[in-house]
């Protein structure tokens, strides 16, 4: 299961940013940067200038590769949030991001064409993270092709209120990869040319069947483009162990090495520093 460099060619583990290539033939570690009250992990939760501050001087301290702000939590019985809201919480995150790191990488959470729009010709986000892979907000695949910005395309049914509700699958995995199939065609028609592809742990998902998409994780090769896989302390390892979220870091770095084995390219993570060390200690494997 162990990925070598020669697992997955190499043009299909780039992306262009900036008018650059931008390459996964390293792993890359994506921090969760939330500007919000109520995430399911509290250690996540932002909610001011100076908080909002001090996790992105200490994510691109600790070594991430790219930051993902999200204005509007995705967790199940999360407060609703109006557009401008999302845009006022992204903008802050932005402003403090290009003041203290210009270059950095950043990727907008946001499944609402007009907050990405803004996010992207305001203050030049790099990607448009869309948990619904455009299925929230019909226009988000036009969007981003009008953009020519990057996408995270991620599997979800539902919404964040229905989703647990959507479990009923054929075949986890082959379901999964069929229906994102579909979502990943529509930002290819709109001229989407860097598709970042996200299984979606967690969402519409029981802990079985994440495990289940897991073991699968070398499938989804067939897409051809960089995989990225978000489940940093997440229901499916404290459930099953018993624990909190507060708890379950080394649960998310031994699935994250997992993760790396099946073919990863991006981790997404609240805890930066152990994932960055996870993805050195799984280049020695795979020098």
């Amino acid at each position: 299961m162990i990925r070598t460099d020669s697992a997955l060619p190499t043009a299909t583990r780039r992306i262009m940013l900036r008018g650059q290539l931008y390459d996964f033939s390293s792993p890359r570690v994506m921090a969760i940067v939330n500007v919000t009250p109520d995430s399911f992990y509290g250690g996540s939760r932002l909610t001011d200038r100076d908080a909002v501050t001090r996790r992105v001087e200490q994510a691109l301290a600790e070594g991430a590769d790219m930051l993902d702000l999200g204005g509007y939590s995705s967790r199940p019985g999360a407060a609703e949030v109006t557009p401008e809201q999302e845009y006022s919480r992204l903008a802050l995150g932005l402003e403090i991001v290009r003041r203290i790191a210009p270059q950095a990488v950043v990727s907008i959470d946001t499944f609402r064409a007009d907050v990405a729009e803004r996010c992207v010709r305001e203050w030049g986000a790099d990607i448009v993270n869309d948990i619904s892979g455009g299925l929230l907000d019909p226009r988000m695949p036009s969007v981003c092709g009008e953009l020519q910005v990057p996408v995270v395309v991620m599997h979800m049914r539902g919404t964040p209120a229905t989703m647990q509700q959507l479990t009923d699958y054929n075949d986890p995995l082959a379901d999964t990869l069929s229906e994102l199939a579909r979502r990943v065609q529509a930002f290819r028609e709109c001229g989407v040319a860097d598709v970042i592809i996200d299984p979606g742990f967690g969402f519409a998902k029981t802990t079985e069947q994440n495990y289940a998409i897991m073991r699968g994780l070398p499938e989804f090769e067939i897409f051809q483009a960089p995989l990225l896989v978000g489940i940093s302390r997440k229901s499916m390892i404290y459930k099953p162990l018993g624990i909190t979220p507060e708890q379950a870091l080394n649960g998310t770095t031994a699935l994250n090495m997992i993760a790396l084995q099946g073919g990863a390219d991006i981790l997404r993570v609240h805890d930066v520093k152990e994932a960055v060390e996870t993805v050195k200690i799984f280049k020695l494997l795979n020098p």
